[in-house]
């Protein structure tokens, strides 16, 4: 993964085969503390979610994304190792819970540029992260999914990994009406954009 200062990202990955990732309550939270430790240190996380057989993150890179390491002769994104890094110590703890070996995940994680205010494909980005656990028909409400930040954006719960101040800017998301406009369901050719 290639990052470039001061531009959104969508991360994301999912389980070889489509497998599940997460198999109970602790191994989300567990997830959530390993991107408090590895990926917080070099970006700002703007919203996330954690779905059973994958993840997504909208990410702002700066200045701390873009320092570069060499790792086995090869300079590479120290954001781009620590994802690598939070993947494998993950999998390496699910291996262990579940007694089995070999990848959880699918190679390459996507970090796919979104520009801003393109199209709105930002706050369409940022949107459609929220909506998954209801387009998969987890649940009926976003409120409702544990595993995502929408409950914070909210104010349902108030927890510190995302930087919401930076997103309500970078965004320009009207908190007063951030409810209603995010169950304005995301659809159509536009999602293409951001994946």
């Amino acid at each position: 993964m290639k990052f470039c200062q001061g531009e959104l990202y969508h991360v994301y990955n999912r389980g070889n085969n489509r497998q599940p990732i997460f198999f109970n309550p602790n191994n989300y939270l567990y997830f959530l503390d390993k991107v408090r430790s590895k990926i917080l240190p070099h970006c700002d996380v703007l919203n996330y979610c954690l779905m059973p057989n994958h993840f997504h993150f909208l990410i702002n890179s700066d200045e701390r994304t873009c320092i570069s390491k060499t790792v086995a002769g090869e300079e590479r994104s120290v954001l781009s190792e620590a994802f690598r890094t939070l993947l494998s110590s993950y999998t390496q703890a699910i291996n262990k819970q579940n007694s089995t070996v070999g990848s959880l995940f699918q190679q390459n994680t996507k970090a796919k540029l979104i520009p801003k205010n393109r199209n709105l494909y930002d706050l369409l980005c940022f949107h459609y992260i929220h909506q998954n656990p209801m387009r998969a028909n987890l649940v009926s409400r976003m409120e409702d999914w544990e595993y995502s930040s929408f409950r914070d954006y909210c104010g349902f719960r108030n927890e510190t990994l995302c930087n919401k101040q930076l997103a309500e800017h970078l965004l320009n998301i009207n908190m007063k009406t951030f409810y209603e406009d995010s169950y304005k369901i995301t659809n159509g050719s536009a999602l293409k954009n951001i994946f």
